[in-house]
């Protein structure tokens, strides 16, 4: 684990937040402002944060997309985060984004958190694999909440985790107007390599045989060849014709069909670097990993980060004991790899959220 301290002017910062934590523990219009519910308990004190919730929207080209800022009562304007989507949870309303919301106000924070495109109330064309199209969205989002008088327009940063985590530096790279960036079990290596590891692993957490996951490797790779121009679509489909009639297909990720390349979302996404993004990020950048992630290649992305390490001074990076892809350590990973129970991923490493709190208190994004 790689550990940094916070300068000094920011350590009475960071001790606020972590005191807030461990109690944790224990065109943008407003269309609805909800404050949340007081306890109705009759002996409840008052709480000390006061957290409006408004129903905001926002357009980027054509599209209207739709989403909550949680705001945090406050008489100077706050820092902001705009949240990017894991591929899973594309809602709004998801579980793994409900620490946001909760954490990040009561350190002094507002948090923006919008249905992706093509989901909920965002429409319904989705971005078709188009990672440039997803991080123009996070752009369209910052700059929008750039003209409420209540935040901070030079303290707008994004946060995402797993596809999100490669959203949100490709964001940064692509716009100045985002100040800082959190990427959560993103992987350094590319989409075709992420999910090769990561069905393998789905295969050997439920117990198939080193037969099967040869089967499931091929199949996959007949899919990418094809992608990439140098295998054939008949080819592909054939190995796929064959994997879809085992009961492990499901955890492979890809339809029945192969698409035509010329139109596959899949085909974009192979072809996205995202340690290129995120060597274009001049603005600090924290990454997170968590050490027993099943879904995400941790081992080499760390490899690939410390290539660049020393020509991005601003980065930050560390791997945390016990922690899954979705930062949660009591969750049992045969449930967390069944695509059933996939966007009900809820964090729970408090180690976590104290590298989390404590590195926006050390960059000056906390309340005081």
């Amino acid at each position: 684990m790689i550990r940094t301290s916070p300068t000094a002017p920011a350590r009475f910062a960071v001790g606020a937040c972590l005191c807030a934590l461990m109690v944790i523990l224990g065109s943008l219009q407003p269309a609805a402002a909800t404050q949340k519910k007081p306890s109705a308990l009759p002996w409840s004190a008052p709480a000390t944060t006061h957290v409006v919730a408004e129903d905001r929207r926002f357009t980027r080209g054509d599209a209207e997309l739709s989403g909550t800022l949680y705001m945090p009562s406050s008489p100077e304007p706050v820092a902001a985060v705009v949240v990017t989507h894991s591929a899973s949870s594309p809602l709004r309303t998801s579980s793994l984004y409900d620490h946001l919301e909760t954490i990040l106000p009561a350190i002094g924070m507002a948090v923006f958190i919008y249905d992706r495109r093509g989901s909920g109330q965002s429409g319904e064309e989705d971005a078709g694999g188009d990672f440039t199209l997803l991080s123009d969205d996070a752009i369209a989002a910052v700059q929008s909440l750039k003209a409420d008088p209540r935040i901070d327009p030079k303290r707008i940063g994004t946060w995402g985790l797993s596809q999100g985590g490669w959203i949100s530096p490709l964001a940064a790279s692509r716009s100045r107007d985002i100040a800082f960036v959190v990427a959560v079990s993103a992987p350094v290596v590319t989409a075709d390599v992420q999910m090769m590891f990561s069905s393998t692993n789905h295969l050997r957490a439920n117990d198939y045989s080193q037969a099967d996951i040869d089967q499931m490797v091929a199949a996959r790779k007949a899919v990418d060849d094809y992608m990439r121009g140098t295998a054939s679509r008949e080819a592909a489909q054939k190995r796929v014709d064959v994997a879809k009639t085992k009961p492990w297909f499901k955890y492979l990720y890809i339809g029945e069909t192969v698409p035509d390349r010329a139109v596959s979302g899949w085909r974009k996404e192979i072809a996205n670097d995202p340690l290129k993004n995120l060597e274009a990020v001049t603005v600090p950048a924290l990454v997170i990993y968590g050490a027993d992630d099943a879904v995400v290649p941790v081992a080499r992305s760390v490899e690939r980060l410390e290539i660049v390490a020393s020509q991005m001074p601003d980065m930050q990076f560390h791997v945390i004991a016990g922690a899954d892809h979705a930062m949660q350590m009591t969750a049992d990973l045969k449930t967390t790899l069944d695509p059933k129970h996939d966007g009900t991923e809820r964090p729970d490493s408090p180690e976590y959220f104290a590298i989390l709190s404590s590195w926006l208190a050390a960059h000056g994004l906390v309340g005081d």
